[in-house]
């Protein structure tokens, strides 16, 4: 069942965030990740107006999301944003079964 990788997003340096996101596709990639929104046009329908950057990458399964959340090479990434680059929340939910 897929799963998907939904990340909010608050940038504070974007020199130090590019060096986290010119990273990232080929980790996703090899976890089976296809980018279905980055960082696009939104509209902040209801809730606080916190981030300003989204991400949804679908993943075969949550377990392989989690694990390339979990990978070396994607914490390796993430320590570039985490030193400054900018404030993320993220998740992985399935898509479960929408008629329950």
């Amino acid at each position: 069942m897929p799963a998907y990788w939904v990340a909010r997003a608050k940038i504070t340096d974007p020199v130090q965030y590019k060096k986290y996101t010119d990273r990232i596709p080929p980790i996703m990639q090899r976890y089976g990740g296809k980018v279905l929104a980055r960082g696009g046009r939104f509209q902040i329908l209801e809730g606080p107006d916190t981030f300003h950057r989204f991400v949804v990458i679908e993943f075969p399964t949550l377990e392989q999301g989690v694990a390339c959340f979990e990978s070396r090479e994607y914490q390796e990434a993430a320590a570039f944003r985490r030193a400054g680059g900018g404030v993320v929340e993220l998740i992985m939910v399935d898509a479960g079964d929408a008629t329950t």
